[in-house]
C-alpha cells in the first residue's frame, strides 16, 4: 500500500479516465486536489505505477479534518485487493464513525462482510444513479432574457440559507462544508429584485453538480435548468468533468437532466453507507 503525494495525483487521476463514468467521484476528487483546491483527504492505492484500488480518506495530519464528516471514498478494478487493503492492511480506520460515498453499490455485500468481521454496524444511507454529460452540445442555448442577467455566483452571505435548505445540512458541519464549496468551487444562483438568491447550484468538493435548489415560491420559472444548463457549459469549457448524482426516488430532477443530455449506465446505482453509526 502507498500514499499517493501531491506531484503524483495528475497521473492517477489520468489513469482513472479510462473507468468514466464508474471512477467519477475518485476522479473528481484528485481533479480538484491537483488543481490546488484545500481538502483533507489521504490518497492510498495498493500499488505504484499500476494499481487496481485507490481510497481517498481522511488525513489525520491535517489541522482542519475534524471541521468536516469523516468521508472515505474509493475506486477498484479488483474486489479482492479492496478486501484486502480494508480488512488487514487498516486502509480505513474503522473504529469510529465514517460514510463512504458514491461507491459500486456491488461491492455492497463485500463492505458488509468486513463490517461484520470488524464488529461495526453498517446501514444504507442512499442509493442514487450517475449521470454524466459527455458533449454539451446538445444543452439548449441560453438567451438573453431577465432570467440569464440575473445569474451571479454565490459568496458568503448566502452559506445559511443554503445550509438550512439542503437535505444534508443544517448543523456546524454542514456550514464547513458548504462554506468550504462557495469558497473555492464553481456555484451559481439566480437572484430577485433585492438580489436575494432564489434558485442555487453548487459543486461539491468531488467536482460533481449539486445542491440544487429552487425556493418554493420561485418554481415552476425553468430557473433549475437554467442553473444546470449556464454552469454545466462553463465546467465543460474549463475541463472539469460534469456529472452529478440523483437519489433513486427523484424522478423530477432524473427527467430534467435527462431532457438536458445526461447519460446514465443503466445497470450501474451507487451508494452511500454509513459504518459505526
Amino acid at each position: 500500500m502507498k500514499i499517493v503525494d501531491q506531484e503524483e495525483l495528475r497521473a492517477v487521476e489520468q489513469a482513472l479516465r479510462g473507468y468514466f463514468p464508474k471512477s467519477s467521484k475518485v476522479h473528481g476528487f484528485l481533479f480538484g486536489m491537483s488543481r490546488n483546491k484545500p481538502y483533507t483527504l489521504e490518497v492510498v492505492v495498493d500499488s505504484w505505477p499500476d494499481f487496481k484500488t485507490i481510497i481517498l480518506r481522511p488525513d489525520q495530519q491535517n489541522e482542519h479534518v475534524s471541521n468536516y464528516t469523516k468521508k472515505v471514498t474509493l475506486f477498484c478494478t479488483d474486489v479482492q485487493v479492496l478486501k484486502r487493503m480494508i480488512m488487514e492492511e487498516n486502509a480505513i480506520d474503522w473504529s469510529t464513525y465514517f460514510l463512504i460515498g458514491g461507491f459500486d453499490i456491488s461491492l455492497a455485500p463485500m463492505l458488509k462482510e468486513v463490517a461484520a468481521s470488524k464488529g461495526v454496524n453498517v446501514r444504507g444511507f442512499t442509493l442514487v444513479h450517475l449521470m454524466f454529460l459527455s458533449d454539451p452540445c446538445n444543452l439548449p442555448e441560453l438567451r438573453e432574457n431577465s432570467i440569464e442577467t440575473r445569474i451571479y455566483s454565490l459568496n458568503e452571505s448566502h452559506i445559511d440559507l443554503v445550509n438550512k435548505t439542503w437535505k444534508f445540512g443544517g448543523d456546524e458541519k454542514g456550514y464547513n462544508n458548504i462554506k468550504n464549496l462557495i469558497s473555492n468551487f464553481p456555484t451559481c444562483c439566480i437572484v430577485d429584485e433585492s438580489s436575494r438568491p432564489v434558485s442555487w447550484m453548487l459543486m461539491y468538493d468531488y467536482c460533481a453538480l449539486g445542491m440544487l435548489y429552487t425556493l418554493p415560491e420561485y418554481r415552476g420559472k425553468g430557473y433549475a435548468k437554467t442553473l444546470i444548463t449556464f454552469m454545466s457549459k462553463q465546467l465543460h469549457a474549463q475541463g472539469y468533468p460534469v456529472y452529478c448524482f440523483i437519489e433513486e426516488e427523484n424522478d423530477i430532477s432524473l427527467c430534467l437532466f435527462k431532457s438536458l443530455g445526461f447519460t446514465e449506465d443503466p445497470s450501474y446505482r451507487a451508494a452511500w453507507f454509513e459504518f459505526n453509526y
